[in-house]
């Protein structure tokens, strides 16, 4: 990590010349701009921040604009807003030469918080958490496919017949890891020397799948470690010529990339949650009673539903267990490292709005005294437990339909997340897709 007098060192004597101010979009992107060092201090941008088009929080996928946004449309001009830079956030890149990273907050001319900006949904429930006298604690597990191909050629191919790293099942393998250990010693030392402290890395279920994991934090840190680490994952296959994604379900055939959410709360610098306390058990209660209704900020696609498969290690229920991976709700750890792992989330998700989402329904459970129902022992697939919305039309029925969502987040905040679900279904139902092409191009 960087203060802003060791960046001011680092710029005059020429290690860093660029800058990348930068926040997360509704789609879990880094948006922002490069700004020239020597610029960055002579104008004062670490105070002042930059403006951005306020459409970037009202696009789809394609960076296209979307009607029916309060926050910016055409009918507003679509002006800007202010990108408000947290320094703490400040820290080197390594693998892009000679360039440093700033995330910062969305905030409006006056000053005032543009609610549905990702980063500060997630601060409106750590404040609520600290309100109760809690600190939230999150730790993310992204999984990803690496392949052969560069980022163009897998766009020449259409995404389709990319190759595997490795053309075989590498879970916790070795050998097989070794192979890619060349580009994953880089993505673990690189976000290492980026200030996000590396646990471990391992081979996962399906030919050519990974993941990295990185020490738990503070929920706004570990949202900021997640992205920056997501973006750089990409960008360092680039630059090695190779391609990845973090898409949920790549193919119908392959085991989805998931990303494990931990939590726990903590009170006066000791755990909350040990022993199984009651306040453990009621923010438990809480993410099982709520988390349909808030399915769209944490299942954000229509591609995200179609991981939740019987026997693919993606659950389908809202069950909980002890050390029980088919369950939505693993149990893990002991005594201070006791806490809740979320296996719903997909490694699409938006660590942000992903995190605001079960802290507002374990806060809900703690708020309202929910009581915890027994857990579940066997296999949660074919248990009789109430089951995860299977689509985002049925994510986005339950978001229509609840109050909690609205109560936790505010309605500027639902609204615009409802605005983007819909879009996200009213695209893909126009699309013809390559399934129908083959079942009826010639036989229908």
């Amino acid at each position: 990590m960087l203060t802003l007098d060791e960046l001011r060192n680092e710029v005059e004597r020429g290690a860093i010349d660029t800058i990348v101010v930068a926040f997360t979009d509704m789609q879990g992107r880094l948006l922002g701009k490069r700004v020239h060092g020597e610029y960055f201090l002579s104008a004062g941008v670490a105070e002042a921040g930059v403006e951005a088009c306020d459409y970037l929080l009202a696009l789809d996928m394609e960076m296209d604009p979307v009607p029916g946004y309060a926050l910016a449309n055409w009918e507003l001009g679509y002006g800007d807003f202010v990108l408000r830079p947290d320094l703490g956030t400040l820290r080197r890149i390594p693998w892009l030469e000679a360039t440093a990273l700033l995330l910062c907050d969305i905030v409006a001319h006056d000053g005032s918080d543009v609610a549905p900006s990702p980063r500060q949904v997630l601060k409106r429930q750590v404040e609520r958490a600290r309100a109760l006298g809690y600190e939230p604690m999150f730790g993310s597990e992204l999984e990803f496919y690496l392949f052969k191909e560069t980022y163009a050629e897998a766009h020449e191919k259409g995404y389709q017949e990319l190759t595997p790293s490795v053309p075989y099942i590498l879970d916790y393998h070795i050998l097989a890891s070794t192979f890619d250990e060349p580009f994953i010693r880089q993505v673990r030392n690189g976000m290492h020397a980026a200030g996000i402290p590396v646990e471990y890395s391992k081979g996962e279920a399906w030919p050519g799948q990974h993941e990295i994991n990185f020490r738990y934090a503070d929920a706004v840190t570990m949202a900021d470690n997640h992205t920056i680490y997501k973006n750089g994952a990409k960008e360092i296959a680039y630059l090695n010529g190779l391609s990845l994604t973090f898409m949920a379900k790549p193919h119908e055939e392959w085991i989805g990339n998931s990303c494990h959410v931990h939590s726990s709360l903590w009170r006066d610098g000791e755990a909350a949650f040990a022993g199984e306390s009651e306040v453990f058990r009621q923010y438990l209660a809480g993410q099982i009673a709520v988390l349909s209704e808030l399915a769209v900020l944490v299942a954000p696609t229509v591609n995200s539903y179609k991981r939740f498969a019987a026997g693919s290690w993606a659950p389908t229920t809202l069950a909980w267990g002890h050390d029980n991976r088919t369950c939505g709700f693993r149990i893990v750890g002991h005594g201070a490292g006791l806490r809740t792992e979320t296996r719903i989330p997909g490694a699409d998700a938006n660590p942000y709005l992903c995190f605001a989402a079960l802290l507002a329904a374990g806060l809900h459970g703690i708020e309202n005294g929910l009581e915890l129902p027994p857990p579940l022992e066997g296999n949660a697939y074919e248990s009789d437990a109430a089951r995860f919305p299977g689509t985002l039309r049925d994510a986005i029925e339950a978001l229509e339909k609840g109050s909690v969502a609205r109560a936790a987040l505010g309605d500027d905040v639902v609204d615009h997340y409802l605005t983007y679900a819909r879009t996200e279904q009213r695209l893909f139902d126009g699309v013809v897709t390559e399934y129908e092409r083959r079942r009826m191009f010639e036989r229908g």
